[in-house]
């Protein structure tokens, strides 16, 4: 049987998109490298070039999702202007598109991280990644005088995680705004 075609672009490339696609859709657990060298169209030698371990694709995944989503939730801030109470909030805005797009399952890092034990470099990147987003939301939060840039930036993120999940179970649009309804309330009372 001949090798399905493949898009234009580098083997990596491929890998990794494919990668990208089957673990978001099913968990890197549920997917075996066979499927992602049959997907990809990659001849095995080929992607162990590239990833000599699952879990260096796996990690490479979780990169490429953290470029989309921390995009996604800087450009959402930026686009709610120039104060950084109304950039707090306007990040929800990101919630929204996210749990909107076809194939939403939730958050990718928290998935992983329910399937990764851990202490290991997968589980250490799930959480590296909530770390920088906290960290990124707490400088906002002291930027825009919040009495207690830590706890709200934890209240926003938990917020914010808990809107990904939501989005999963009900697949209701309108827990995107109740979840950035909510964040105005914390932010107004955290810049009082």
């Amino acid at each position: 049987m001949p090798a399905p075609r493949t898009p234009a672009g580098s083997a990596r490339d491929r890998i990794l998109d494919t990668a990208f696609r089957l673990f978001y859709a099913h968990g890197p657990r549920g997917v075996g490298v066979d499927t992602v060298i049959a997907e990809s169209g990659v001849a095995k030698a080929t992607l162990y070039k590239h990833f000599p371990r699952k879990d260096d694709l796996v990690l490479a995944y979780l990169d490429k999702v953290d470029q989309a989503w921390f995009g996604a939730l800087r450009a959402a801030a930026r686009d709610a202007g120039d104060q950084p109470g109304d950039q707090l909030v306007g990040m929800f805005d990101a919630l929204a598109g996210a749990c909107r797009r076809d194939g939403y399952h939730g958050c990718a890092f928290i998935n992983t991280a329910a399937e990764s034990p851990a202490g290991g470099a997968v589980h250490a990147r799930t959480v590296e990644h909530k770390t920088v987003v906290r960290a990124w939301v707490t400088e906002l939060a002291r930027r825009a005088g919040a009495t207690d840039p830590e706890l709200l930036a934890r209240q926003l993120t938990l917020l914010l995680d808990g809107g990904l999940a939501g989005g999963v179970l009900d697949g209701d649009p309108v827990l995107a705004d109740a979840a950035r309804r909510s964040a105005r309330t914390l932010v107004d009372a955290a810049l009082r």
